[in-house]
């Protein structure tokens, strides 16, 4: 089997709704086998970007937010969306500034993910912020933030003890504690 060579055709597509953020499309396809068949699939319009800040004593911030699709409260790392042709860590930058409030001088690209390969392209790319200076935080209209400081370790166990579900987060909590704390593995 050739991974670089795609098994399905497409026989045709159409768009069936379309929004700021994405669209979501239904096709008529052949699958690997060549059986007939349909698959939905959801285009986002941004590309995910999340951060871990960490400081000196190992501490990380959470946002918390009640997150419409699953009707349910999430903490999460700082997240947000990169416009098309938007430098991703320039996003990175300014959604750690306006959820947290924090400015950080050293950024590390700890990961890339895509967020649900079965029903979407979505890409996410995550962050370690370090070095960090407090300032005011500046949320969108829209956001209804809780900001909480915890030990990067504290964030883990909310990771482990499923308190922390967001794809971005886990993932990213899950890096960042590897490569600050080692020594937990």
């Amino acid at each position: 089997m050739n991974e670089n060579i795609n098994p399905w055709t497409i026989l045709d597509s159409e768009v069936k709704y379309e929004n700021n953020w994405i669209k979501v499309l239904h096709q008529n396809v052949l699958n690997p086998n060549g059986g007939k068949g349909i698959y939905g699939s959801v285009h986002f319009k941004n590309i995910a970007i999340g951060i871990v800040p960490v400081d000196e004593e190992g501490n990380t911030w959470l946002v918390g937010q009640y997150r419409f699709p699953i009707e349910e409260y999430s903490w999460e790392i700082p997240e947000g969306g990169s416009p098309e042709g938007e430098d991703i860590l320039a996003t990175a930058q300014r959604e750690l500034l306006e959820e947290t409030g924090i400015i950080a001088k050293k950024w590390t690209m700890i990961s890339k993910l895509h967020t649900s390969n079965s029903v979407c392209r979505e890409v996410a790319y995550i962050y370690m912020a370090e070095d960090l200076t407090q300032t005011e935080s500046q949320p969108e209209e829209t956001e209804q933030l809780q900001v909480r400081k915890v030990p990067l370790k504290e964030a883990y166990k909310m990771v482990l003890d499923d308190r922390i579900t967001d794809s971005m987060s886990v993932a990213g909590i899950l890096k960042a504690t590897i490569l600050r704390f080692p020594e937990l593995l």
